[in-house]
Formats: C-alpha cells, structure tokens, sequence
C-alpha cells in the first residue's frame, strides 16, 4: 500500500491519528530515502505539536524496530536485564550496575552510546581504559554474554537503523523534546536488543533532558507501556538529576569513581542508586530476595568487572589517563552547600574537554572535574569546592566562570536530597 508523504505530514497536523499503514510506510520510506528529511522535519514537529496516542507511538516504536535485525538470546542460559538512563551529570552508573546485576547470575546485554553536549556517554567513559573496545560484533556479543554475563559495548549499526536517522534530524530541527519520538527512540533499540526485562532511569532536574517531575513521569510512563506491549518487563525510576551525581564527573573520573563503588566504597548517592537499579533489575528478571549491596561489599561485583573489561581488551589494572592542568575552585564564604547546579557543571565540564560538540569530535579522557562538596556540605571560605582537569590550559577560563556559578552558600543547613522521586511499573 502506497500514501502521499505530504498528505500524512498534513493528517497529523490536523491532529487525526496516524494509522499502523500509514506509520509503517512512513518509516520504511523514511529509511529507504523516498520520504525526504524536510518532509520527515515536517512530520517531527507535527508530532511535537500535536502529540501521538498510546497505539501509535507503539506502531511507530514497532515500525523502527522492522527497519532493522533484532537480537536473541534465548539459547542463553540464564535471564536478560537492561538498564536505559536518559542522561545525566556524574551519571556512571552502568559502569558497577552491569557487572552488579551479573554476580547474581542475570547476564546485562547493555548497548550504550557516546556523549553528546553536557551528558557523558558511557563508551567514552570505558574507552578511558587502555585497551578497551566499543565494538563487538553480534556473535562476540552472544559469547561475552555467555561466558561473562555482561557486555557494555556499542550497538550495531544494523539496529533500528530508521531511529538512527530521525534521531539525527531531531536534533537540527527543534524537535527534540517530542514525547512520542524520545520513547520510539530508546524503546526501538532496547526492543530490538532481545532484553527480557528493562528498568529505566528516568532523570528529572536541572542536568537532565525533562526539567520538571510531571514531564519526566509522562515519558516515564510512555517508556513502561511501550515496553509492557512488547512482551518485556519494564519499569521506571524517577531519579533527581539537579545536582551532580557522586563527585567525580568526566570520563576517566568517573572510571575512578565507578571502581571505587565495586571496591566497596565510593559516595552515597552512587551507592544509593547502583543498588536500587539493581534490585529492580534483578526483580523484573525473576531474582528476588537478595541484597545487591552484598555483592558490592564482598568483592563479587568487582570480580565480574575485571573479567568485563578483560574480555573487551581492556587492563583493568592499568593506570587511568591524567589531565595535564588542573585549578582549583575556593569557597568565597563560610556556610552550607545550598545548590549545586548539575547543569553547570556538566556545561563545565563540557568545556574543559570531556565532551563534544558534533559526534566526530574527540574527548579528552583526563578532562573533567572533581566536587569537593555536594547539596548540604558544611565549607569554609577559603577551602577547595571543586578541581577542574583539562589538557588545554586555556579551557580553563569559560568553565572556571559556569562552575563557580554553580555554587550557592547559604548560613543555615539544607534538606538532605532526595534522589528517588517515583517509580513507575
């Protein structure tokens, strides 16, 4: 069956409901080149206008998903669990989780990506280990599950390769924010990834894409009924993200901090949400009472880790790349810590050389920063509120100037801050 391109952008932005033909043709012709990027930008920003309904963004999520090959991993022999972040500042949680949720004998197929602007990406955080590889082909992805029970590596370009496309046009064409073309996005990768069951880290704040608590739980809820109509066991956590996550943001930084956490240590809100994915992780794919804590404490978490990295060609016990420069950042005043802004820091960050601009650019591993404090933190004047770290000396300038705005002292002490907001299931 055949439609007119112009005909279904003018549909939409009418605000009549797309039919399950009518989505699928548009993909598939999206994806072959016959629907054209200024009809499909059209089509996008109808969506963001006027919205899609339960049926059609599962149509739309279903039709991404035929655009390209689906994954399986029945002939393993124990349950899959994955774990989607929509991003974040400080954000390293995959890098304990995956290995976490694997002590306990549920393997972690996580496919992950590069970073983009504030948020880090996760492969550019483990390419900081020397020797470590992103790109596993299918059946070395199938092995390493297999044999190790969790793989963190990039996903295949044969993968919804029609989100691929659009996910590229939204960005250079305001259309971003759409509700209906975010979850598609990430549940026609995580659908088409094999995943029995997936938990969702939703984040809300300052430092996160959705700012507010009823916009973060409307895609939070668009992600579980998608998954839930797919046959996987999904459910969400609504995590805070107005404040950094841990101490350390940056690439090899967050390394640190993640091998501190499997080492037992580490700070709390790390801790804290490493574990509480992992219990919901554990759950969806049938592991009840246990306590996901214990494999951080007792060195098994760190033992899958190690065999992790190993098996992508990384040393674990190599020496982790050091920024070149660093300045320090001094409290101008004695009081609390009563913001912490995650979005200027990570801006910060960004700029000193963790992140990139285009999707070609290079990072600088080293690069980043280091908090002294967090939300509540007691300081006096004069004492260090944060190290910066770049290879570039003169980064330093634009990002001492966000990263110290990003600081406010207060004389009386603050609500401890919470970090999970809601779940979803």
């Amino acid at each position: 069956m055949s439609f007119s391109a112009v005909e279904l952008i003018i549909k939409k932005r009418e605000r009549f409901e797309l039919s399950t033909e009518e989505i699928r043709w548009l993909v598939a012709n999206y994806t072959s080149g016959v629907v054209a990027d200024e009809q499909m930008s059209a089509m996008a920003m109808a969506i963001l206008l006027n919205g899609m309904n339960r049926r059609e963004v599962k149509d739309l999520t279903l039709a991404m998903i035929d655009s390209g090959e689906r994954l399986e991993f029945d002939g393993l022999a124990m349950p899959t669990a994955d774990k989607h972040s929509t991003g974040g500042v400080g954000d390293k949680i995959t890098l304990p989780l995956a290995p976490l949720v694997a002590s306990y004998g549920v393997a972690v197929p996580q496919l992950s990506g590069r970073g983009l602007g504030h948020t880090g990406g996760t492969l550019d955080k483990l390419e900081a280990i020397p020797g470590w590889q992103a790109s596993l082909s299918n059946t070395e992805l199938y092995s390493q599950l297999a044999e190790v029970g969790a793989v963190i590596c990039a996903a295949g370009s044969g993968l919804a390769p029609a989100d691929r496309k659009l996910y590229s046009l939204r960005d250079v064409t305001g259309t971003v924010e759409a509700i209906p073309l975010i979850a598609s996005s990430i549940m026609s990768k995580k659908i088409a990834e094999g995943t029995k069951a997936l938990v969702l880290d939703v984040k809300v704040g300052s430092g996160a894409f959705m700012k507010t608590l009823d916009r973060a739980t409307e895609l939070a809820q668009t992600l579980v009924a998608l998954g839930q109509d797919a046959g996987v066991n999904t459910s969400a956590l609504l995590t805070d993200m107005s404040t950094p996550l841990g101490l350390k943001i940056g690439n090899a930084l967050e390394v640190e901090e993640s091998v501190e956490v499997l080492a037992g240590g580490g700070p709390a809100d790390v801790i804290e949400l490493t574990v509480e994915l992992a219990r919901e992780m554990l759950s969806q794919a049938g592991v009840t009472g246990v306590d996901p804590s214990e494999n951080l404490r007792n060195g098994k978490a760190m033992d899958k880790w190690r065999q992790m990295i190993s098996a992508q060609g990384g040393n674990p016990d190599a020496e982790l790349p050091k920024a070149k420069h660093s300045h320090q950042i001094l409290a101008t005043e004695s009081g609390f810590v009563s913001r912490l802004d995650a979005l200027e820091v990570g801006v910060a960050s960004w700029r000193l050389g963790a992140g990139r601009e285009r999707k070609e650019d290079a990072v600088q591993f080293g690069a980043g920063i280091e908090l002294n404090v967090q939300i509540g933190s007691r300081i006096e004047a004069g004492q260090p509120l944060m190290t910066l770290f770049t290879d570039t000396e003169e980064k330093f300038a634009r990002a001492i100037e966000l990263a110290g705005g990003a600081v406010e002292i207060s004389n009386s002490s603050v609500a401890q801050r919470k970090l999970i907001l809601g779940r979803i299931s």
